[in-house]
């Protein structure tokens, strides 16, 4: 994982940390950096962790550091930046938080940065094994993981595409670059033989893709507002499985998507909440409670 985007005393300072631990640095304009570790929001000193906020790091230009993230090249990421926030190498999400200039109700851009939130991916082998125990014992079946950010969403879909790939065809739908994190060369996370599209609509895209790639399974993150609710019903109107994640926790609104299961991730290192289609708690005896530890949040 390349953090080479960051300042030399925060790369020398995170070269302290375990980073299968770390998932958030938070990088506000001449305050204390933080970053998430172990789940706890902490300080961040020049040899790692510290409690006081007087040993802190502090980083006077975040602009400075959103270049070197984007190349040199920001207005490359204008359309991301219109989400709030870009991806980089890697899978790398950074949050950006300034002046939003908006155009007829849109934001058009961002100015004036003044914080970032840089979140870390990660790459966990089997923590999708409860998932596969319980709600795929007999078969794929469309599901929703859903949780608040930082709980392992996407991390999750990443080992179920490489647990299914080879056995089926999988179709990608990397919308914000995350999942697989494919560079323009092709390379990002091992997930096996599968297939990627990466596109700013999934509900654009859907479509075609479908037709030219035939997939049995299509797996996408962050399902949100009515298009995307519409291309995973193209999808299940294809008779295509979908799995998915989404940051929604309303019952109600979920239980209008469609999908057979509902799985939602609590904290992190516990068991996820299974439930059917109407939101009945889904219990499957027998499967090991352990399978369900989802040690890191991505």
């Amino acid at each position: 994982m390349s953090l080479s985007f960051l300042p030399d005393s925060v790369k020398v300072a995170v070269g302290h940390l375990n980073y299968n631990r770390l998932s958030e640095i938070r990088l506000r304009r001449g305050q204390p950096v933080i970053v998430e570790y172990d789940g706890k929001y902490e300080y961040l000193g020049n040899i790692g962790i510290v409690s006081s906020e007087n040993d802190s790091i502090r980083v006077s230009d975040v602009t400075s550091v959103l270049n070197a993230a984007t190349g040199g090249c920001v207005y490359g990421f204008t359309e991301q930046m219109k989400n709030g926030f870009i991806t980089v190498k890697h899978g790398v999400r950074i949050g950006i938080a300034g002046e939003y200039v908006t155009e007829k109700g849109v934001v058009n851009t961002i100015k004036n940065v003044t914080s970032l939130n840089i979140r870390i991916p990660h790459d966990i082998k089997g923590c999708s094994e409860y998932l596969f125990k319980s709600v795929f014992a007999n078969g794929i079946k469309s599901t929703l993981i859903f949780s608040r950010p930082g709980l392992g969403k996407t991390t999750m879909l990443r080992d179920v595409a490489r647990k299914l790939s080879g056995t089926m065809n999988v179709l990608i739908f990397d919308e914000r670059g995350e999942i697989a994190a494919l560079d323009d060369y092709g390379d990002g996370f091992d997930l096996g033989a599968v297939d990627v599209v990466r596109c700013y609509s999934k509900l654009g895209a859907i479509a075609s893709a479908i037709r030219a790639m035939k997939p049995d399974v299509i797996i996408t993150d962050e399902l949100y507002g009515a298009d995307d609710v519409r291309a995973v019903q193209y999808a299940a109107d294809c008779s295509i499985t979908v799995i998915a994640s989404s940051h929604v926790s309303d019952k109600e609104k979920l239980k209008k998507m469609p999908f057979e299961y509902f799985v939602k991730l609590k904290n992190l290192g516990a068991t996820p909440e299974i439930y059917d289609k109407n939101f009945n708690s889904y219990c499957n005896r027998g499967v090991d409670d352990d399978a369900g530890r989802v040690s890191f949040g991505g």
